[in-house]
């Protein structure tokens, strides 16, 4: 559709073969996907492979990255900003995933 604004996406891959398409500002949000996108890494063809990570936790940290871009620069004072909900059994796989991608 002419005029509209596509937005460049990336996929990201866990170990277990999951898939999840988010967009390249949405990845950008994670300092360790942007140094993989930017640089001269095979993941600048927009497909990133975390093999450390399972889908399901990884389905996790893609709701974190979407969050973190959308409550960034909300003003604590002037906004409600609802909690993210983090669910206690995948604790420590999310602790390892976010130590890596570093968010």
């Amino acid at each position: 559709m002419e005029g509209e604004d596509v937005k460049p996406t990336v996929t990201l891959v866990s170990s277990d073969n999951m898939e999840y398409s988010i967009s390249k500002e949405v990845a950008m949000v994670s300092p360790t996907l942007r140094v993989m996108l930017e640089g001269p890494f095979k993941e600048k063809s927009g497909r990133v492979e975390l093999p450390g990570i399972e889908g399901n936790v990884l389905a996790k940290v893609v709701d974190y990255l979407q969050y973190n871009l959308q409550y960034k620069f909300a003003n604590k004072d002037q906004e409600d900003i609802p909690e993210f909900e983090i669910p206690t059994e995948m604790a420590l796989e999310l602790l390892l995933a976010a130590d890596y991608l570093n968010v």
